[in-house]
């Protein structure tokens, strides 16, 4: 064949083409470092290479979050930390208050000293880093503890980015801390008034007329003393003693109430009395007397709020007298702690004009509208609302039975009351609305539909649900916000225009919400606020109750919303600074242990079941940080673990997309001398003639 110099020159242009771009080529990788810089040019590296760039960038975004977010977890732990050390201090000075004899002036300076500590803690509360406040929730630009000592935040998690899909939680909210549950926490209740032994305090009326009273020694009951040391006689003689009642009601743990009725005779001990209480509860409670005398009694379950007990002790001294001539002696028991109260003549025909009464509980409370002392009634649930302000406030917070937490506007009655059904059950709302008028309210909860009417039930009012089309509400689906639209149009005076009209009840809810709003606060008890502009304090009050609550001969209330109860001393509840305040206050009223008979503030638990609850506060805080801890912990590992993956991933991107510079420039060094062979070759060729063929 013929070679033309058209094909020798083809086949050396092609042929330099190919070296000069395997040249370029590699003088590019060294020059830039990579491999590829398109993907046309290795599509396998390429997607290689992008592929772990998605996946470093992934883990960078991981480890600053983690790291972010270990910052505000360590800083919680160290706060949370502060917290309890400050509570220890608290605890300290409180043992101090309750066992040591104290002038009024140095319980004044502990009482300070505790509130500088309070004020410390809630500066703790408040805490803040990089503008963001540690226990807000997720409203983290929102200062969480206000001036009063109320949590203002909310109970979301602020969440860490850790991977497709997982999220780590790094805070703990101020629900949790300032408002949160225990769990394993038992409630534990009791009773605010001391009980001496009447026989060795009043040997002249009780022993012997002859002993002077000065001879008498204040004991506290126990429960090896009789009915009799409790009670008190007229006289010394025990054949003609009368027989005591009393009256007690309940609400076990599982929120079932119950009521009942002891007659006991003097002889029979308070042991039999507290095993009476006990068996009521079902056996599931401990039950004991303090040193004071005062009835404590504790859950055996955990994680129930709902505990709750009431009595009151009746006696007729006068029963074998027709006149008053034993009110001498009976006026003689009337000191100090151990008053009885005279049930007035007429005030029931049901009742005998010369019962007196003792109380075991004391809260001053006021009775509720058109209500007047019996037996059965010495102030449990039919009492008023306490009112502060504008405010009208409850005092039972509302608890579903079914999990112990708090009821909101769509919790039906059902999960909270204490029946299976409240189908025929009524209540009773009392009291003035915001001008000034009285009220008498009958609620009657029916299955067929719910009503309420005023003063005597002559007009029947339909209670509509919030569905859509409304509907008269079954009583057994019927909610608390369908319940508390009753009360505020009662209270704000703006009811119907009709019975029996949805668009007329409408327009009466819409009406009485532009006067005032009923809602359940931050525990879940029934509050109203008057709206109306430039008053400082409401005429509205508020009474609301089961009709027959009254009636030992008829089932226990279906529930309660204000009532003379028994005073918390622990629960698995948290309400952290309303109960360091409670705690303070005892030492600011000079009072070592509850006191019911105490003007200002008869429901304060006292200085000793303050270290109770201080002591509850401070394990309540170690669990949390406990919890911050544990998150701190694991977002560190996080952290480490994407850092060690974001190296091995840049190694592996290395290996993938890096040149190898040692590989590189010997290639680079072999084209050379192939390309400059190459041309020798040819310059060679381009010089021969025909004559070096002949």
């Amino acid at each position: 064949m013929r070679i033309t110099d058209s094909m020798h020159y083809r086949d050396m242009y092609g042929e330099n083409n190919k070296v000069a771009k395997a040249l370029f080529d590699v003088n590019k990788q060294i020059s830039s470092g990579q491999k590829i810089q398109y993907a046309n040019e290795d599509s396998a590296t390429f997607i290689d290479t992008m592929r772990l760039d998605n996946e470093a960038t992934t883990l960078t975004q991981i480890t600053k979050s983690t790291q972010s977010a270990y910052k505000f977890s360590t800083q919680t732990d160290t706060v949370l930390g502060d917290f309890s050390k400050t509570l220890d201090t608290i605890k300290v000075k409180l043992v101090n208050a309750a066992n040591s004899t104290h002038s009024n002036t140095s319980m004044n300076a502990i009482a300070q000293e505790l509130r500088g500590l309070e004020s410390h803690l809630k500066n703790l509360a408040n805490t803040s880093i990089n503008g963001q406040y540690l226990f807000s929730g997720t409203q983290t630009s929102t200062k969480p503890i206000d001036g009063n000592g109320k949590y203002v935040g909310n109970g979301g998690d602020l969440k860490a980015f850790l991977g497709n899909e997982i999220r780590q939680t790094y805070n703990i909210s101020g629900q949790d801390i300032f408002l949160g549950d225990e769990s394993d926490r038992r409630r534990k209740i009791t009773t605010n008034i001391k009980e001496l032994d009447l026989n060795s305090l009043y040997p002249d009326v009780m022993q012997e007329g002859s002993l002077p009273r000065s001879t008498g020694v204040e004991k506290y009951i126990t429960s090896d003393n009789t009915i009799r040391d409790f009670m008190g006689d007229t006289d010394s003689d025990k054949t003609n003693d009368s027989i005591s009642h009393f009256y007690v009601r309940g609400t076990k743990s599982d929120g079932e109430s119950f009521k009942a009725k002891y007659d006991m005779s003097s002889d029979q001990k308070i042991s039999e009395l507290l095993n009476k209480i006990q068996i009521d509860f079902g056996n599931n409670v401990n039950i004991s007397l303090n040193e004071h005398g005062q009835i404590e009694i504790e859950d055996k379950l955990s994680n129930s709020s709902k505990l709750d007990f009431h009595i009151v002790g009746a006696v007729d001294f006068d029963s074998n007298a027709p006149d008053d001539a034993d009110v001498t002696n009976i006026d003689a028991l009337n000191d100090g702690e151990n008053d009885f109260k005279k049930i007035a003549d007429g005030v029931s025909s049901a009742v005998k004009p010369n019962l007196y009464v003792k109380e075991f509980i004391n809260s001053n409370f006021a009775e509720a509208s058109g209500v007047t002392n019996t037996i059965e009634g010495i102030l449990y649930d039919r009492t008023q609302f306490s009112k502060d302000g504008v405010n009208v406030n409850s005092s039972i917070s509302q608890i579903l039975k079914s999990d112990n937490t708090f009821a909101t506007d769509s919790t039906k009655l059902l999960d909270v009351f204490s029946p299976n059904t409240l189908n025929g059950e009524q209540l009773v709302l009392s009291g003035t609305d915001i001008d000034g008028n009285g009220y008498n309210v009958q609620i009657d909860l029916a299955t067929t539909g719910s009503t309420f009417s005023l003063d005597g039930g002559t007009t029947n009012y339909n209670i509509y649900d919030n569905a859509s089309p409304r509907a008269v509400v079954d009583a057994d689906k019927m909610t608390y916000r369908e319940l508390m639209d009753v009360v505020n149009m009662v209270v704000t005076n703006k009811l119907p225009t009709s019975t029996n009209s949805s668009a007329d009840y409408d327009n009466a809810v819409l009406a009485s919400n532009l006067k005032g709003k009923v809602k359940l606060d931050e525990n879940s008890k029934i509050t109203f606020s008057e709206l109306t502009q430039n008053i400082t304090s409401t005429k509205a009050s508020i009474s609301l109750y089961d009709a027959n609550s009254n009636d030992f001969t008829k089932n226990a209330s279906i529930a309660t919303f204000n009532s003379n109860n028994s005073l918390t001393i622990n629960d698995p509840k948290t309400d952290f600074f309303a109960q360091l305040n409670e705690a303070i206050s005892a030492v600011e009223d000079n009072r070592y242990r509850a006191d019911g008979k105490n003007a200002i503030d008869p429901r304060n638990v006292g200085v000793q079941n303050g270290i109770a609850i201080i002591d509850g506060l401070n394990d309540h805080v170690s669990r949390m940080q406990t919890k911050a801890g544990a998150q701190s912990q694991s977002l560190d590992a996080a952290s480490k673990r994407s850092e060690l993956l974001l190296t091995n991933t840049k190694i592996l991107r290395s290996e993938v997309l890096d040149t190898d510079i040692a590989e590189a420039t010997m290639r680079l060094q072999q084209l050379s001398l192939n390309y400059q062979a190459m041309y020798s070759s040819v310059s060679k060729i381009s010089r021969l003639s025909l004559v070096n063929y002949i």
